[in-house]
């Protein structure tokens, strides 16, 4: 089977989250860490890990199967970063949405800001990701952002709408998905919205996402990442509309994630 089509991509999801608005902490490792992280981060993670929360580590692939092997049967739930828009073929270097599932992943982020940009990802490109990771049981952490260059032209929520609603118009009424608000110019750079511009944002996401299914706009979990850590984690997570995070390079400091994690427990 190559790439879906579009017409053919619409899908229900055969897994359930555990309860409406979950709250999450994405721990998203990028192309750092190694197994020494793996075997130090994940046991302690494990110990701190609560229902109220749920906690996930997105390793870099190489390390998803040790990343599952010290997750089993704890409380962590572990996904990849990345999943290809096809079920299998000639893609060296890719893996699809069926592999993850085979080895227990609960979710991928698909539409990363990186991904858009260094790999040229469209809009259609990261919405038959989404429908392909829902079609295998696994749940798509979704990314939308916008760029400095967005906002300070005022197109913040012209540009986040787009992106959303290609997504969108695959789902099924009972799609289990969860977004991730990342604004480019706050990844990486030490910057990030203040909890008042990311609540706006992720209050018009809903508005959004009501839109196409009125439950989704109280239902869908939507994160927020670019530059979380622990010092600002608290008052971003304290956002009525804002669930949790997709953390990045604090993540990789087993204490520092644990400390945000405790921040999302409020």
């Amino acid at each position: 089977m190559q790439a879906m089509d579009m017409q053919d991509a619409t899908v229900s999801c055969p897994v359930n989250i555990a309860a409406p608005r979950a709250r999450m902490v994405v721990a998203n490792w990028k192309m750092f860490g190694n197994l020494a992280l793996c075997r130090e981060s994940l046991p302690r993670l494990a110990d701190a890990a609560n229902a109220k929360v749920e906690l996930v580590v997105c390793p870099p692939a190489p390390y998803l199967g040790e990343v599952g092997r010290l997750a089993n049967r704890s409380g962590v739930q572990y996904g990849a970063q990345d999943v290809a828009e096809v079920t299998h073929g000639a893609r060296t270097g890719e893996w699809s949405a069926d592999m993850l599932a085979e080895l227990g992943c609960r979710y991928a982020i698909v539409g990363h800001s990186e991904r858009r940009d260094r790999h040229r990802e469209c809009n259609q490109t990261v919405a038959v990701k989404a429908a392909m990771c829902i079609a295998a049981g696994v749940i798509p952490i979704v990314c939308v952002g916008e760029t400095m260059e967005d906002r300070e032209s005022g197109n913040t929520e012209a540009v986040l709408a787009k992106q959303l609603n290609a997504i969108l118009q695959l789902m099924k009424k009972n799609a289990v998905f969860v977004l991730a608000y990342e604004p480019v110019w706050a990844i990486g750079t030490g910057l990030a919205a203040t909890p008042e511009m990311a609540q706006d944002v992720h209050a018009f996401l809903r508005r959004q996402l009501a839109l196409f299914v009125p439950e989704w706009g109280e239902s869908v979990t939507i994160l927020y990442g670019g530059s979380v850590k622990a010092d600002n984690a608290a008052s971003l997570f304290a956002m009525p509309d804002i669930d949790g995070g997709l953390v990045g390079g604090a993540s990789l400091n087993v204490l520092d994630l644990l400390s945000i994690y405790r921040s999302a427990m409020i």
